[in-house]
């Protein structure tokens, strides 16, 4: 996960908001439509409030905690609050009844029901959160790709439900986008994930290339480590080609958030390299002319290829 500061205690849902900043794609840029911009945040801020409460990094205070109706015995019980925030999401689909307690969840209501946007890609991210509590360590691929699928996919089902250009083909498109930007965030947070006492390298690379948990732990990373990041990379960056028939597909101001979208992935790889596929000291990062020419290159290629 990104690492980022706390948001103020007094207004945890702006400071949420706040860490769109940080992400490794454009979440909601100032091209786009207004309505789909204020749309695309609404999904946002329940997408990283979700992974602030899996995480422990609410905001101090307890704010949220007593939004959701958690009381102070609880506030710390990251299980319980998950249960609670998934109490409140039913609250956003009920339009009937009681309103949303948390501010991030009322504000997610109108987007749900402009979009006529269903549960399910909302309760996948909850699910995703609570299997954070619970599995620390993946065995195989094949088990990560499985969390992917609740922990990123649904993202990218949102933006096409909002946007109104969901098809079979751009759902598959950006299922494959969606967990090649997971495992990126995954590639630059190895050591930040460690320290929260979880791994999503698979055990079975790891064995592969003679890797142990306390390689992972060192301030540099030794050739195994490297090896095994740059193996790693290359499978995120084969998900992400996926993205350029996606970007292809569609037309306008979508076509370049879609762009912003692969391309940011193509720059956090980019990054990973640049860094000698040293992820230990710091999550390498990209920056902002890297981004550019990424996006730009995306677009180049999806036009050919179109």
């Amino acid at each position: 996960m990104t690492g980022t500061a706390h948001p103020r205690a007094d207004d945890p849902a702006r400071g949420t908001l706040d860490k769109a900043a940080d992400e490794n794609f454009p979440v909601a840029p100032f091209f786009l439509p207004r309505a789909w911009r204020d749309d695309l945040m609404a999904v946002y801020g329940y997408a990283r409030l979700v992974d602030d409460i899996g995480d422990g990094d609410l905001a101090p205070g307890g704010a949220d905690a007593r939004h959701l109706g958690v009381g102070p015995e609880q506030a710390g019980d990251r299980l319980a609050l998950l249960d609670a925030f998934e109490t409140d999401l039913r609250r956003v689909f009920d339009l009937s009844g009681d309103a949303p307690r948390h501010p991030l969840l009322r504000a997610l209501r109108p987007a749900v029901a402009r979009r006529s946007l269903t549960p399910e890609p909302f309760l996948g991210l909850i699910a995703a959160n609570r299997q954070d509590q619970l599995v620390r360590r993946y065995e195989t691929y094949g088990d990560l790709l499985a969390y992917c699928e609740l922990s990123a996919n649904p993202v990218g089902r949102l933006v096409l439900g909002i946007t109104g250009t969901a098809s079979p083909e751009r759902l598959r498109r950006s299922d494959a986008v969606c967990t090649g930007l997971q495992i990126v965030e995954h590639l630059q947070d190895v050591a930040e994930d460690l320290a929260r006492d979880r791994i999503y390298l698979p055990a079975e690379d790891m064995k592969r290339f003679h890797i142990t948990e306390a390689d992972l732990a060192a301030p540099t990373a030794g050739a195994s480590v490297r090896a095994l990041i740059a193996y790693e990379a290359q499978r995120a960056r084969a998900l992400l080609d996926e993205g350029i028939g996606l970007v292809g597909s569609v037309d306008g101001r979508l076509r370049l958030l879609l762009a912003g979208f692969v391309g940011g992935g193509r720059a956090a790889l980019a990054a990973i390299a640049a860094a000698g596929h040293d992820v230990l000291p710091e999550p390498p990062r990209a920056t902002r002319p890297r981004l550019l020419r990424e996006v730009w290159t995306v677009l180049r290629r999806a036009r050919r290829e179109g």
